[in-house]
């Protein structure tokens, strides 16, 4: 995992959740993990990784998620057992 992924996902587990991240990178994380990603109806994202699945909005007004889209991201996450531990590691 690169340097950029890794920070990114420590920003998403870190506490007090950030509300600075951007969809882009948020997008390029979850590819890089293997999710498939599928726009659904509006500003949704529909997202299967190891086989879980989850709908993520992409931010309306700019680029970067919110505090609440960080929480829900991190739920998903979690929920198809990435987490941080797993990568500090490497």
């Amino acid at each position: 995992m690169s340097q950029k992924h890794k920070r990114v996902l420590k920003a998403i587990f870190q506490e007090p959740v950030k509300g600075n991240i951007h969809w882009r990178e948020i997008e390029s994380l979850l590819h890089h993990l293997g999710a498939v990603v599928q726009s659904s109806h509006g500003a949704r994202t529909h997202f299967v990784l190891n086989g879980v699945e989850g709908i993520l909005h992409h931010p309306h007004h700019n680029n970067v998620c919110t505090k609440h889209e960080i929480r829900e991201l991190r739920k998903f996450l979690a929920s198809a057992g990435v987490s941080l531990s797993a990568y500090e590691a490497e």
